[in-house]
């Protein structure tokens, strides 16, 4: 198993609580010199926040351990190809590299629907992985949605 697979392994365990609490399952993980130092799953039913999800959590989480707001020389996984809010979060973090699993065909913000991550209108530009697990984290989301239609 790849370093990349291990932590996306670990993203995906959080996707299932975020399923579990009746959320959208997603789950991401901020990484520091192969270390977790943010965690998050999608949140914003249960704490009333429109921005608590998986990636603003575990950027928040990440930053706070490590007091800097900005997060150069981390790397976040993500179940999920991040919106356009949280890859905006991405960039104003300076995220150095993002692993997602699976694109977002609806409101992806990194590959689908825009591409704000590696974007040259803007001030940073971070290395992008997708696929890591792809189809685990794409069969989450399928099985999440069959269930409520």
């Amino acid at each position: 198993m790849s370093v990349d697979d291990l932590f996306m392994t670990e993203a995906l365990e959080l996707a299932r609580q975020a399923e579990a609490n009746g959320e959208v399952p997603v789950g991401a993980v901020v990484v520091v010199d192969g270390q977790v130092c943010g965690r998050g799953f999608n949140s914003p039913i249960r704490l009333n926040d429109p921005t608590a999800h998986a990636e603003i959590l575990a950027l928040r989480e990440a930053a706070g351990r490590i007091r800097n707001y900005r997060l150069e020389s981390a790397t976040l996984y993500a179940t999920i190809e991040p919106c356009v809010m949280c890859a905006g979060a991405l960039v104003a973090a300076r995220v150095g590299r993002l692993v997602f699993g699976s694109r977002d065909l609806r409101f992806g913000g990194v590959r689908s629907k825009f591409q704000l991550a590696d974007s040259e209108l803007l001030n940073h530009r971070m290395r992008i992985t997708e696929g890591v697990l792809g189809g685990e984290c794409l069969a989450l989301m399928k099985q999440f949605f069959d269930a409520r239609r």
